[in-house]
């Protein structure tokens, strides 16, 4: 299987095996439940549905609840689908866990960051703003965004002032530090998206650390 679901604990600090500090993201990955198996027979692919945290079975309709007794499980709140490795054995009921990325060196997390609101293009397109003295009334504008008579309009895809934050976003290659099995914890260098709380996908790296990674390069 190719990953998890989990959860951002929060940051801290630790020592790696050389002994320098280094800065990491605590992530609750798994366990999760192996809730339905796509195959190729049918869906036309192949992955495992995984549910994640447990949820009150009031709080499901009849159909969803029923899905979750057939395999023997408790209700899920949270469901994704992974892809499976090639001549992976799994079946619905059974339990995946943070000993999944053993082995691995890196992964990709997935995540919706946090939401800024509105805002100007300084902060979220980082540009440089207008003169800040000596009478300028255009401190933190976007400046001219037309075009001459011909053709006249703002180009298709301008940076503009907006929405800022609050979409999905993939963190690529962070370094596997520690793997805590008995707590179902993943250290990993570096932040990840989403405030602490937030529900992630933890995959094996694209690219690094893998076999397919490793035969590419």
């Amino acid at each position: 299987m190719q990953g998890l679901i989990g959860k951002k604990l929060g940051m801290t600090q630790v020592f790696d095996g050389k002994g320098h500090r280094v800065g990491v993201t605590l992530i609750q990955a798994g366990p999760c439940l192996v809730v339905q198996l796509k195959t190729k027979a049918k869906e036309g692919y192949e992955a495992a549905q995984l549910g994640f945290l447990d949820q009150k079975e009031s709080r499901l309709g009849k159909a969803a609840a029923t899905r979750f007794k057939k395999v023997g499980g408790t209700p899920k709140r949270h469901l994704r689908e992974f892809k499976l490795d090639a001549a992976e054995e799994v079946k619905a009921g059974d339990t995946v866990t943070v000993k999944l990325f053993e082995g691995a060196t890196h992964v990709d997390v997935t995540g919706v960051n946090k939401g800024k609101g509105f805002q100007g293009v300084v902060r979220r397109h980082h540009m440089a703003g207008g003169p800040a003295a000596h009478g300028s009334m255009s401190h933190r504008r976007i400046g001219a965004i037309g075009q001459r008579a011909t053709p006249g309009n703002v180009a298709k895809g301008h940076r503009m002032p907006g929405h800022m934050g609050n979409v999905t976003v993939t963190t690529q290659n962070l370094r596997i530090v520690e793997i805590k099995g008995e707590q179902n914890v993943l250290l990993v260098e570096g932040a990840v998206p989403g405030p602490v709380g937030a529900i992630v996908s933890v995959r094996k790296a694209l690219k690094k650390g893998s076999a397919k990674a490793e035969k590419a390069s």
